[in-house]
Formats: structure tokens, sequence, C-alpha cells
């Protein structure tokens, strides 16, 4: 590889940061510069794409299989490709933000995989973009430790082989990164994330038997799959690894995807490990698109929407079907539960509902699952051990019952529940506390024993949107009114000013996160994202 030119990029309104030196570099910098020439107008094309969808939706109030694509489905003859050694067992998976506690946490936890996160764990300010890629590339060289200023506690790495495989997922496509301009505009953020890490750890990470391995998020059709796909082909290229050494596993938390399952492992079929069915994004992805359609496509309160719904159950049914009929990992959803430390009683009650969730995923034919704490990687464990014994993962298990029609994926009214004013409350507690915390750069964050990130968030104030524009009427006669979501957020956030103190509140972004969920709650525009908006607001 010949020395790059100076690269055209330019870091903006960033504070320094110790070592970014070690990550920004100009060779570094230059192949990002080069991916978002290359492929950034098509990322745009595909946006504007996402919308002309949209817009579809709205007027049809309803998705289908593609015809388009009829023959990539009827084609029994493709596979994607063999796992490599590192993904063949994916029994359980840990997830979490890439800051030096978590990481040393996350791959001493005991889990197979480690998904090390850049998007909705994370909130991209510049700190935590660059000290996350920092602290990948020290725990790649075991140059890791940490101690928690408060507690004394001391954390290294364990033995290399007792530490998970790290698969990385970078920001979805409709996010920019604002310090890294070219010609003055923005570089998509996921193409800042995954150039980064790439092009510094590619070699470490072949050279470890562990990858690079990516997750992809948010993705909405197979053409944004083919996107990513192209630039696998050319980064694998520009530093000279193999073809096919990249290996991604696609998030289907969107409910366009889900129409697509077949077609996006197609389009990866070299660089494909795996979906993963992710349940909260996949909710918000339904009302998003959904949203006008009127009452039959009213969604009660999350927690009422457990996996077992019949809609719910058709989309992972689809997508082990799917998976194992092309030779890829099924990976199921999150136990988010956070242990109590103070409350036994919490916990058993929560493991236990942990345990039966991780049953009957391993019943159903996942070959893995995901966790948020390292106290619940052994009750996934046991599940999946009782299904897969010495087996690396139920691939065999082709499911060939399974038969989804394209209805099934949008039955919402077959859910027998309603939106309650308890769950109104419960949106808006979720929502102020968590873009709160993400207003101060936290992504991942512990809220009522549950570890919540940007997905939360969404499907709070995407249903809190719904509710008001469908007229919803709780079970208390009130209805849901944008001067009752107001009524409740003052409540709110009063009970929380007298919960942390009057100290805490003020050195706080309260009333910022108070404003900012009721600005996306109520606009009659409704965001597509609600870290769009946030982001114009995040300091870093």
């Amino acid at each position: 590889m010949s020395a790059p030119a100076p690269s055209p990029l330019a870091v903006v309104d960033a504070e320094p940061l110790p070592r970014q030196e070690e990550v920004l570099t100009e060779a570094a910098l230059a192949f990002v510069a080069e991916l978002h020439r290359r492929f950034t107008p098509r990322r745009d094309e595909l946006l504007a794409r996402r919308a002309e969808r949209r817009a579809e939706i709205a007027r049809t109030s309803t998705l289908d299989f593609l015809p388009e694509t009829a023959a990539i489905r009827a084609d029994d003859s493709w596979k994607v490709a063999p796992a490599p050694a590192a993904l063949n067992d994916r029994r359980v998976e840990i997830t979490g933000p890439t800051d030096r506690k978590m990481t040393i946490n996350a791959l001493n936890s005991g889990a197979r995989v480690w998904l090390a996160d850049f998007e909705d764990a994370s909130a991209p300010t510049w700190e935590n973009v660059i000290l996350g890629q920092v602290n990948l590339i020290d725990a790649y060289q075991r140059n890791i430790d940490f101690t928690d200023p408060r507690s004394g506690k001391s954390y290294a790495l364990k033995p290399a082989d007792e530490l998970a495989t790290v698969v990385m997922r970078p920001r979805g496509w409709h996010l920019e990164e604002r310090h890294l301009t070219f010609d003055g505009r923005p570089v998509p953020g996921a193409l800042v994330d995954f150039g980064l890490y790439f092009f510094h750890n590619a070699q470490r990470l072949i050279d470890l038997g562990k990858g690079p391995y990516f997750y992809l998020p948010k993705t909405e059709s197979h053409l944004e799959a083919r996107l990513w796909n192209d630039i696998f082909v050319f980064a694998q290229d520009y530093v000279g690894i193999p073809q096919g050494t990249v290996r991604a596993t696609v998030l289907i938390e969107t409910i366009t995807a889900a129409y697509e399952m077949e077609e996006i492992l197609y389009e990866l079929r070299d660089h494909a490990a795996g979906l993963n069915a992710g349940r909260w994004d996949y909710l918000f992805s339904i009302v998003k698109n959904f949203r006008d359609g009127g009452a039959k496509f009213v969604l009660p309160d999350r927690n009422a929407v457990t996996m077992t719904a019949p809609f719910m159950r058709a989309y992972t049914e689809l997508l082990v079907r799917t998976c194992h009929k092309r030779g890829a990992h099924a990976i199921g959803g999150m136990a988010a539960f956070i242990p109590s430390r103070k409350d036994a009683e919490v916990n058993k009650v929560a493991f236990e509902k942990v345990k039966a969730d991780k049953d009957r995923e391993a019943g159903d034919g996942f070959d893995g699952s995901w966790v948020a704490h390292p106290d619940l990687v052994p009750i996934a464990m046991a599940s999946f051990d009782a299904v897969l014994g010495d087996k690396p993962n139920q691939k065999d298990r082709l499911r060939e019952d399974v038969s989804v029609a394209p209805g099934a994926l949008i039955a919402i009214d077959s859910l027998d529940a309603k939106p309650t004013y308890d769950g109104l409350v419960s949106a808006v507690q979720v929502g102020v506390r968590y873009i709160e915390a993400w207003l101060r750069g936290l992504g991942a964050v512990a809220i009522f024993n549950l570890m919540e990130d940007a997905a939360t968030a969404e499907i709070s104030r995407s249903q809190i949107w719904q509710w008001i524009n469908a007229g919803v009427v709780f079970e208390n006669g009130k209805t849901a009114t944008p001067e009752l979501a107001r009524e409740v957020a003052t409540e709110v956030l009063a009970a929380i000013r007298a919960e942390i103190g009057e100290e805490a509140f003020a050195a706080g972004k309260w009333q910022q996160a108070h404003d900012l969920l009721l600005h996306v709650s109520l606009d009659a525009d409704y965001a597509d994202f609600l870290t769009l908006p946030a982001y114009e607001q995040l300091v870093g």
C-alpha cells in the first residue's frame, strides 16, 4: 500500500483528546475520505428511498414480500459463506458501549461474543467516538486496564482464550459525524466508525483469529445491505486482506427489512454471518411506518408487547427459518434486566423471566441470544447449553414447519392489549430519564432495573406520538392529547427533582430532556429519529 496523500478530511469543533493522534492518523483519515468519496452518494440515495418507501406505506397501509426479488427467495441453491471458527458458536452475546471498564468486563464476561457498540448504547460525543476506538485497539494489544476511581476496584483482561469475540456495531446510515468533514460536509458516522476500526484493527484481528466482524444496524432494505457489501469488498482490497474475511450480522430491527431477510443475506452472502431480532427498534419502526394507519396499528404499552405476541412470533420464527435455510446464524433478542444488589426477590422474579425467554428462543431454533449484564450470561448460557449440548449451533434445524403470510408481520391488532395511562406515564418517565443521560454523553443507562438504550427512547416517544394522534382513550377515561402529555411530563419532572434533590437536578440536563421529549412526541412533523434533533444539542 503506497503512502497516502494528506487527507482532505478536517477535524472541526472538537477539543483535542489524549491519544487521538493514534486513531486519526493520516493513513486512517485517507481511508475514511476514500470511503466517503465512493459511498456517501449512494448512502444519500438510499436515505431518499427510505422516505419514498415510507410515503408508499402511508398511502397503502400494507407491506409485502418484494415481487422483483422472488427468484432469489425461490432459489434454494445459494447459502451464505460458512462461519469462521470464532463465530461458529454464538450461544450468548453481551452488548454494551466501548468505554474502558465495559470493554474489559464484556471481554471477560464469559459470553462468546461482545457487541462493541458505537450505536444505540453510545451517545456520539467526540470523546466516545475516538476513545472507544482507542480502547478496542488497546484491548487487542492487551494494553488495557482500569481502576474505578470511586471504588478503587481494578479490572484487567483474562487470558486470551477466555475472552469474547468482538462484533463491532457502527452508527446507522442516518447519522452524521459533525466533527469530521469533507469539503465542509459531515462524513456519515457509519463510515467514520467502520473506517477507523477496520483500518487499525483488520490485520490485528486476523492475527488473533477473530475478525474483523460487524453488526449492521437500522438496515431497511437489501439495497442498503448491498451498499455495505460493496464497502466490505473495497475495504478488504484497500488494506490487502482476503475477500470474505469481513463478516456481518444484520439486525432485523425495521419492519421493511423483515420483508427482505433473504435478500439481505443474499446481498451479503460472501460476508454474511447471520441476522438478529432487535425488539425495541422493530416496534419503533412499526409505529414510524404505520403511524397514520388507524386504530389497528396502535401498539399497547411496550411491556405488553412480549415476544409471544402473534406478530412478534411471526417475525422471529421467519427469521430463524430464513437464517437456517441459508446457513446463517439466527441471534435472539435482548435480556435487558440489570440485577439489583439490594433486592434478592426482584432478582429472583426477573431471572425466572429471563430464563423463560431464553428457553423459548433456544427451543425455537435460535443459535444464540443477547444479554445486557454479565450476571445474565450464565442464565442464557444454561438455556442454550440445554438445547445445543456440545453442538456450536443448531443451523441444522431448518424450521420448515414455519410459513409466514405477509399480513402476519403487521397484524398488530392480533394482540389483546391496549394502551394504558400508566403506560403513558412510563413512556414519559423512561424518555426523560434516558434523554437526560444521553445529553450528558451516556448511551447505555440503567432505568428501573433495565438497561435502556436509544431504541427504548424511540419507542417511548413514538408511542406517545401515536396514542395522541390516534386519540386513544385510556382505561381511566382520559384521552391522549398534547395537553395530557405535557401535564404528565410536568409531574414526572417535579417527581425527579424531589427524588434527586435540587443540586443534582440543577447539575443535570433534566429540563432540556423534558423539552426535547415533548418536542419529538408532540410535533406534527414526526422526526425520523430522535437522535437527529438530540445530536444538535449534544455537547462534545
